[in-house]
């Protein structure tokens, strides 16, 4: 169970719920402009409407993983889990959820994980 004082659990819930409906609200910016977009023009014109829905797929896919990000650490709050890294099992240090509301790591444990990446991609 996490030993989190609860004004910092609120203000995390708080900034969760206010970063998700931001990012539901640029997705939904995005799906507009991509479907503005008129078609046609020749071949240079094709190439820059092409080349800007990889972009916006690419940006959707990032939004995504943030939204992701942010349901599951709305999830662990509610099952009493949050606050925890998943790397050392020890309690993240508060300013850094204040900062990081959605983050899984403490500073220790990203240290870690990023120690074991460069490790594994030689």
């Amino acid at each position: 169970m996490s030993q989190i004082p609860e004004s910092i659990l609120k203000e995390c819930r708080s900034k969760l719920v206010q970063a998700k409906a931001e990012l539901l609200n640029r997705v939904r910016e995005a799906r507009f402009d991509m479907n503005a977009d008129e078609k046609g023009g020749d071949e240079a014109d094709q190439t820059i409407r092409v080349l800007a829905e990889v972009e916006a797929l690419s940006m959707h896919e990032r939004l995504r993983q943030q939204l992701f990000e942010i349901e599951n650490a709305l999830a662990r709050i509610e099952n009493g889990t949050y606050g925890v890294c998943e790397e050392t099992e020890e309690m993240i240090e508060f300013e850094r959820l204040k900062a990081i509301p959605w983050t899984r790591l403490s500073i220790e444990g990203a240290e870690i994980r990023e120690s074991i990446t460069k490790r594994y991609a030689r």
